[in-house]
């Protein structure tokens, strides 16, 4: 028996996906055959794009990132329990976007992401610290010199370690504060951080590393990883030591919020599955459905009766797209894809 709020994802042989509203979780996810999933930094760029614009479109709440050549690591939370969904849209938001650019098909990535439920307190920071140091304790940077190592971590582009630290700015959608509170020490929190991950490249914490490698479902002291694994965890009785994290987020219907956006844009529910040649109630449509009821862009598409995720990818990014030309269309969206809370 799961905790009460958690799923097991149907599927014969495959790794149990708990989901329960305020989780945290190590999310990491491979090329397929473990190939490279980027051609250039443009490739870079436009993942972690889609990290955002996905985060923000399913209310995820992102601590830190790390791409690497051929894998990616995430630190994240879900308040409304919908790391599959979520995920769902990063990675194929960015695969249909991969194939598209490069003239390629099929997968990008390998079989399912990996998601690990994560304890608060310590295990965060050690967390954290462990992903921003993947660029630099890879095969052929272990023995170099700590000053050339340390030099190249803080030049990394591709990781949140940079605005961590402030030698760049964090988009709005990178939850920074969390983790840079739980630091010890003097100075700024910036520079706290800093001191705590670097000083990972002088001590390598490899009991950590250890026991990441050990526990691919719960990550934690032995008491939670037991509580995950035998499934008796009650909702809403996680440790609360990190009392800025673990948010929780009840999503609405389907067919309330179709209703309710429709009539705003003067339309019948069933007119919404009518193809017009502008697409934009559509898009504002299946954004709403998104944002407000957690919906992944395939199940969105089936409530609009379009044919594939990707044919409401393309109708969100117009969307999106007009909002920043278009003041009206901002407003509008904005008043009728967020729920009343977020508005």
């Amino acid at each position: 028996m799961l905790p009460e709020g958690c799923v097991k994802l149907p599927g014969m042989a495959r790794k149990l996906r708990i989901q329960y509203e305020g989780a945290i979780y190590h999310v990491t996810f491979r090329g397929n055959a473990r190939r490279e999933i980027f051609a250039d930094d443009r490739d870079r760029e436009r993942l972690t794009e889609r990290l955002g614009e996905s985060a923000e479109d399913f209310g995820v709440r992102v601590y830190g990132y790390c791409w690497m050549p051929n894998h990616g690591h995430l630190l994240v939370e879900t308040p409304a329990a919908n790391v599959s969904a979520f995920m769902s849209s990063v990675l194929t938001g960015y695969t249909v976007y991969h194939n598209l650019r490069h003239g390629t098909g099929g997968h990008v990535m390998q079989g399912r992401f990996g998601s690990t439920v994560v304890s608060g307190d310590a295990y965060l920071l050690r967390l954290s610290r462990y992903i921003h140091l993947n660029p630099v304790v890879t095969r052929g940077w272990r023995d170099k010199p700590f000053a050339e190592r340390r030099e190249a971590l803080r030049a990394y582009e591709w990781s949140s370690y940079r605005t961590y630290i402030g030698l760049s700015v964090a988009p709005a959608w990178l939850a920074r504060e969390p983790l840079l509170a739980m630091t010890q020490g003097a100075g700024r929190p910036e520079s706290r951080y800093r001191r705590y991950v670097e000083d990972g490249l002088r001590r390598p914490d490899e009991a950590f590393r250890e026991e990441l490698e050990q526990s691919p479902l719960a990550l934690g002291p032995p008491e939670f990883r037991e509580r995950i694994l035998r499934g008796h965890e009650e909702r809403g009785h996680e440790r609360r030591e990190d009392a800025s994290l673990r948010h929780v987020r009840v999503f609405e219907k389907p067919a309330s919020v179709l209703r309710e956006v429709c009539g705003a844009l003067g339309l019948r529910p069933a007119d919404i599955r009518i193809r017009r040649r502008d697409g934009r109630d559509r898009g504002i449509v299946a954004l709403a459905l998104i944002r407000r009821c957690g919906l992944t862009e395939r199940a969105a598409a089936a409530e609009l009766g379009l044919g594939t995720g990707s044919a409401v990818s393309y109708l969100v990014r117009q969307v999106k797209a007009r909002c920043l030309a278009e003041l009206d269309t901002a407003e509008l969206v904005r008043r009728v894809t967020w729920a009343e809370t977020h508005r």
